[in-house]
This record gives structure tokens, C-alpha cells and sequence, in this order.
């Protein structure tokens, strides 16, 4: 009995000790970011990256690009390809050590990542017109990837995700419907690949997504830091839901989140992101200030802003239906200004001076467009005006030329105005290109204009 058990004992020691011994040799393995049917960032180095053995030799080749690096002492090893251009062609890339890796149907175009909380989140075929959507997504030239909810303490090394797919009615109906409706309109007016990353979560407030000191929140760690630094062209983001009451320290929380995210990249990648839609079931109040520091973000170089207050079906919901217009949008900026599109105006009138003339008040705003107008044609809504003792009433609202004049027969010395200042605001004040105006208050207004 005692020799069995020495015997066991033995085998169970030597089946540990083995276990825990690093292994002499390893299969060369890729992040799920890099895989078939992927989209390359065109026109930027492209780093490629994975795991081997320690001190393997790792050699990649795309097309007629070849790179060779070693893996350190733990086994990582990187590469970075030269830049490429958009051909339209697919492409293969081989991966070697002392196994081989080959990926086919790879496109070079551009990549951009969507992150945020629910209505990022929210699926192609619940949206409005969601389903007639779905039907007509066979498109080879847009590549979806889908990253599972992973929180870590760490960076970690990898995402959870089944890769890359190709778009189609069986692999976008679960897909962000803003992201989709984004990358496609991106594809329509570029004529280029686009490839479209999904990292979001629904409910989840901003610090998680943050680089912080150094060391990132659970959601970064686990969903944007092992995507990085797979080349992209941008970002959007569809967040702020959860961080109500924050006011205007939100936008320094918009600040170290951008920052954060391009220190790591690299490069300082254009970041464009939605404006909370009204809905009635905030705190008394808090919206509006939300929208306030939403707006003051704008002054980070390189950012846009979709505004949202037209496309609420139902004030009791807060996950408005209409993706479509929120994508395209998005769009907008990017094209604009990040592709240069010329005399496209991407963004409704946005709030610059006050000026008091008698008993008015004449506003100016940069987007007007074509010029301002009135959304549905009825007296322009929304308008509200005070005196020194800050006790706003409602204004009327005339267009003159470019300029807003409000006005309130209670009020003759006025001295500041405000637009849209409510938690279930519903304004009509549009340019005549049909993009709405951002709410705003004139006293100590914070807010940038991204021009």
C-alpha cells in the first residue's frame, strides 16, 4: 500500500511539475483582432503581433512585405509592415515560426472603433427600420468585429471574440446599429473597405473605459487595451447616461479619456461622440448640464459631436430608436474633417455669442449652413430669457439672417438667454441642411464650437 501510494504520489508530482515547467517549444498564435476577412488601416504602419516561444523567430508577409522579429523571454514579439494603400483587392498574409499561420481575404481600407454604454450598444435589428436594414447588409467590403464583455484588473493580452465577419444578414443583425449605420455611410461616400470593432457595454459609466495612471479600468483593460495597437483611423463613442450629475466634470473625464486612449495608440486619432437625447427620467436638471460639458469637449482638438434632441420617439425611453441618423451624423464629421470632403456642412447650429441690444438679446451660432431655420415650421421653440434677477421666462424667437433675437415682454433689461435648457426638451431650431441645434445657456457658457 505505502509503495502504491509513493508510486502515486511520484506520477501526480511529475504531472505537476511538468505542467508548471514553461514549454520548450510553441505554436506562433495571433490576437483575435488579426484573422481573416480583417480589414488593414491603409495609409499607416501596421503593427502585427502575437506569441511564440521564447527567443522564436517570427517571420510575417503581406504581399510583398516581409518583417522578422524575435520573441522576448516571454514569449511576445511584434512586427510593424509599411504602410499600404487602399486597392480594393483582398490580400493574404502569412505568419511563420515553427508553425505557420495563413490569413486570407484580408482588405485594406479603414478601421474605426465603437465604444460606449447601451445605445452603442443597441443592436441593427431592434432599430428603426432595423429589420429592412439587416435584409440589405450584404456588403463584402465592410468587416464586422464583435468584442465580448470582459472586465480585467490588468491589461490583458487579448479579447474575447469570435474575429472578424464578413457583413451580411446573418452577421450584423446583433451588431451596434450606430456603428453600422457609421461604417456604411462611411463605405457609400469613400468607396473604400471599412472595418468596424464593436467594444461596448451597456449601462457602464466612463471611468472604466480610462486610462488611469498608468493603469487602465476594468473595460479598457479587457476590451480596448488588446486591441491596441491594431492601426485605426478613429473612434466614436455613444456614453454619458450613466455619468448623470456629473455636470461639467464631465468633460474633463471626456479630456483624460480621449488623451488616454491616443497616448497609447500613438497618434492622435480623430474622436467623435453623441449628444445624450432628452429623456424624462433624469434628476431635475441634470441633463442639461451634461450637455453643457458634452458640448465643452468639443474643444479637444480633433472631435465632433452628433446632437440628438430630434430623434426622440418616445421621452420615456432612453434608448431613442433612430440609429440611422445618429450614425450618419457621425459620419458627417468624418468626412468633413477628417477626409477632407469640402462644402459639407456636418453639424447643426452650435452656440458662439451673446450680444443685448435694448429689451433682446441677438444670438450667433457657428453651423447655421444654409441658414437657420425652424424644424417643423412652427414658431421657434424652446427659448427662454432672464434679467439680473435670473428668472427666465419664456421668449419669442425670430430668425434674422444669421442670428437668433429672442425677447420676452416680462423682461426689459435681459441678460442672458438659454435654449433647449430641460430635461425633455424638444427643439426645433435646425439649419436649413436639417441638423439640429445644440441646447445651450449664455452665462458662463463652457461649450466649443468645432470649428
Amino acid at each position: 500500500m505505502k509503495k502504491c501510494l509513493s508510486s502515486y504520489i511520484v506520477v501526480v508530482f511529475l504531472f505537476v511539475a511538468s505542467s508548471a515547467m514553461p514549454r520548450v517549444q510553441a505554436d506562433v498564435t495571433l490576437p483575435k483582432v488579426i484573422g481573416s476577412h480583417m480589414v488593414l488601416q491603409r495609409d499607416r504602419p501596421l503593427p502585427i503581433w502575437g506569441w511564440a516561444a521564447p527567443d522564436e523567430e517570427v517571420t510575417v508577409k503581406l504581399d510583398e512585405a516581409i518583417a522578422t522579429a524575435k520573441a522576448d523571454g516571454k514569449g511576445n514579439w511584434k512586427v510593424v509592415l509599411p504602410a499600404v494603400k487602399a486597392d480594393g483587392k483582398a490580400h493574404s498574409m502569412t505568419i511563420s515560426g515553427k508553425n505557420k499561420i495563413e490569413l486570407d481575404d484580408i482588405l485594406i481600407g479603414d478601421v474605426w472603433v465603437g465604444s460606449g454604454q447601451s445605445n452603442m450598444e443597441y443592436g441593427l435589428a431592434g432599430s428603426k427600420g432595423g429589420q429592412e436594414a439587416v435584409a440589405a447588409a450584404t456588403n463584402v467590403k465592410i468587416r464586422l468585429i464583435q468584442v465580448d464583455k470582459v472586465q480585467a484588473p490588468q491589461a490583458a493580452k487579448d479579447v474575447s471574440s469570435q474575429g472578424w465577419k464578413v457583413c451580411s444578414p446573418q452577421t450584423v443583425p446583433g451588431f451596434s446599429a450606430v456603428l453600422y449605420f457609421f461604417g456604411q455611410r462611411l463605405h457609400k461616400d469613400l468607396d473604400v473597405p471599412v472595418g468596424l470593432v464593436n467594444s461596448s457595454w451597456g449601462g457602464s459609466p466612463i471611468e472604466p473605459w480610462t486610462v488611469a495612471d498608468g493603469k487602465g479600468g476594468g473595460m479598457y483593460n479587457g476590451m480596448i487595451a488588446p486591441v491596441k495597437p491594431f492601426a485605426i483611423r478613429g473612434a466614436i463613442w455613444y456614453q454619458g447616461e450613466s455619468n448623470m450629475g456629473n455636470g461639467l466634470a464631465y468633460a474633463d473625464k471626456m479630456k483624460a479619456l480621449i488623451e488616454g486612449w491616443r497616448k497609447v495608440w500613438g497618434y492622435d486619432f480623430p474622436f467623435y461622440f453623441v449628444e445624450i437625447a432628452p429623456f424624462a427620467g433624469y434628476g431635475a436638471g441634470a441633463l442639461p448640464l451634461l450637455w453643457e460639458a458634452q458640448v465643452a469637449s468639443l474643444k479637444i482638438p480633433k472631435t465632433g459631436m452628433s446632437v440628438t434632441t430630434d430623434l426622440v420617439h418616445n421621452i420615456g425611453d432612453i434608448h431613442p430608436n433612430n440609429k440611422i441618423d445618429v450614425g450618419n451624423r457621425l459620419a458627417l464629421w468624418a468626412l468633413a474633417k477628417e477626409y477632407g470632403k469640402q462644402d459639407l456642412v456636418y453639424s447643426g447650429p452650435l452656440y458662439k455669442t451673446m450680444k443685448v441690444e435694448g429689451n433682446k438679446i441677438r444670438l450667433s451660432f457657428a453651423h447655421v449652413g444654409g441658414g437657420l431655420k425652424s424644424r417643423d415650421d412652427k414658431p421657434l421653440a424652446e427659448f427662454e430669457i432672464a434679467g439680473e434677477d435670473g428668472k427666465f421666462v419664456a421668449a419669442e424667437a425670430t430668425i434674422d439672417g444669421d442670428t437668433i433675437i429672442v425677447q420676452a415682454k416680462q423682461v426689459a433689461v435681459p441678460t442672458q438667454a438659454r435654449f433647449g435648457w430641460r430635461n425633455v426638451a424638444n427643439p426645433n431650431l435646425v439649419n436649413k441642411e436639417g441638423l439640429p441645434a445644440s441646447p445651450f445657456q449664455t452665462n458662463n457658457w463652457q461649450g466649443g464650437t468645432g470649428e
